[in-house]
């Protein structure tokens, strides 16, 4: 059974849900929160293996929520439901380390769909390495806790599931062109996507951040093409 932490403040929608999700085949155990504040707290507590999280909260919104999770856990995948969300909203959570979105209104079916097509891919993406690491230059990536290490300096980085996939493809063919297609097939089953080629986007900017005054590792652009992972 998954656990799931369904972050929302509408209590009407939130019951809803909860009981949806409860009567779906397999079921889910659902543990609710009415703001982010809330929510952070049955996060600590009940370690879910999802969450699914309004953004517009009292007490605490979604994105500081989102935050405050991702400083220490990267790999709990976390969607946003928003019943209006601009682009730059999408960015922010993207930037922030959400995985999808989903649009208001839905129905538990469909959130269902969100929740198994997501941990679907987290499990393909540990099953895919044997040993759970991936090594370039200096650096050691553990793709099942989605860690980054300095062998030079010990310093560890905590990246979201996300990022730890997107590196692991470009580290495993390091030196190559990764087409962008490829990346977005693996990472969000999709090829077309305008999200979901946005998202990759900025999923590439705070990888790229990772090794700014690194000059032995650099993620280059291949225009029109796709994606580099130049190691030494």
């Amino acid at each position: 059974m998954i656990k799931l932490l369904l972050v929302e403040d509408d209590v009407n929608l939130c019951y809803i849900v909860q009981a949806g999700l409860q009567d779906v085949i397999g079921g889910y155990e659902v543990i609710t929160a009415g703001n982010g504040l809330e929510g952070l707290h049955a996060w600590e507590e009940h370690k879910p293996d999802i969450i699914i999280s309004d953004i517009d909260m009292p007490e605490m919104d979604g994105f500081e929520m989102v935050r405050r999770i991702r400083e220490t856990d990267g790999e709990t995948p976390i969607l946003f439901a928003s019943a209006m969300t601009s682009p730059k909203d999408v960015k922010h959570g993207y930037e922030l380390g959400v995985n999808n979105y989903v649009k208001k209104p839905f129905v538990p079916e469909e959130i269902d769909a969100h929740i198994h097509a997501i941990l679907k891919m987290k499990e393909g993406a540990k099953s895919r390495s044997v040993e759970g690491h991936s090594r370039f230059s200096h650096y050691t990536l553990d793709t099942v806790h989605a860690t980054l290490r300095d062998d030079n300096t010990g310093k560890i980085r905590v990246l979201t599931t996300t990022e730890a996939k997107i590196l692991q493809l470009l580290a495993e063919n390091k030196n190559e062109v990764i087409r962008r297609e490829a990346i977005l097939s693996r990472c969000w089953n999709t090829e077309d996507d305008f999200f979901a080629s946005r998202s990759l986007d900025v999923f590439v900017t705070k990888l790229r951040k990772l090794f700014t005054d690194d000059p032995d590792v650099e993620i280059k652009t291949a225009r029109g093409v796709g994606l580099m992972l130049v190691a030494k």
